[in-house]
């Protein structure tokens, strides 16, 4: 077997609502055809998307809020516990902390979006909560994402000024590959020291949403034309599914195997 530099994984986070604050984690258990654990559990529909939660089909996410449309999002601060299913979110002035598994815990978190962001809503806005094996991915094949720090430096260097990785909203974040090298590694295996594989599936192209500021929820850059400038396409970062599943934890070596 063929083995390929080794790289590190320097950060974790999952997005329990989409559109809003990611949450950093230390270590996640992962399971083998699964999701990010955690990720994407609820969206926010913008007046009616045609959502079935009965039998789930991917829907653009022009359907629910999201930061490519609706930069103020990343001025709220949110955590979401798994034991209670309570999102606490911290904007404005205001705290709210919210059951999104009863019906009265869903109803304030959408009062509240609707004093927040009145003129982004084109009806009323829902939360939706995610079924069985379905997350609200950008992408339908959106299992697990995974972005190079140094494709981020890269970025830094062109544009002169400080590039957040999070603005590319990804569960992984490594660091010792060479610029833009995840994108040449479709349908290669990635294992981590738990023995959990991953296989890279897809290329992630990135929209105006990587545009925004995470923390003050200001349009100050223009991502993905830089990179079509200097590469001639808007893909940074890659999409992962999960092949065997096992633990991942901050610091962990990754290798590339095939």
């Amino acid at each position: 077997m063929t083995t390929h530099p080794e790289f590190r994984l320097s950060a974790l986070y999952r997005y329990p609502v989409k559109g809003l604050s990611p949450e950093p984690l230390e270590r996640a258990e992962l399971e083998t055809s699964g999701y990010f654990p955690g990720d994407r559990l609820y969206a926010v529909e913008n007046g009616p998307s045609g959502f079935d939660a009965v039998a789930p089909r991917h829907q653009p996410k022009t359907k629910y809020l999201m930061l490519m449309r609706d930069e103020a999002l990343a001025r709220l601060r949110t955590h979401y516990d798994d034991a209670t299913a309570t999102l606490t979110v911290e904007g404005d002035g205001e705290t709210l902390a919210a059951r999104l598994d009863t019906p009265e815990g869903r109803a304030s978190l959408e009062a509240f979006l609707r004093r927040f962001i009145p003129e982004a809503l084109r009806g009323e806005p829902k939360v939706l909560a995610a079924p069985a094996q379905y997350r609200f991915t950008d992408s339908p094949t959106g299992y697990v994402s995974m972005i190079n720090r140094a494709s981020v430096q890269m970025l830094e260097d062109d544009l002169g000024k400080p590039v957040d990785p999070l603005r590319f909203r990804g569960n992984l974040l490594v660091e010792g590959l060479e610029p833009f090298a995840e994108l040449a590694m479709l349908g290669h295996v990635i294992e981590a020291p738990s023995g959990l594989r991953f296989k890279v599936t897809k290329r992630t192209v990135r929209c105006a949403a990587t545009n925004v500021d995470p923390e003050t929820g200001e349009r100050d850059l223009d991502i993905p034309w830089t990179i079509d400038k200097r590469f001639g396409h808007r893909d940074c970062g890659v999409y992962m599914e999960i092949i065997a599943g096992g633990s991942l934890a901050v610091g962990d070596v990754l290798r590339v195997v095939g």
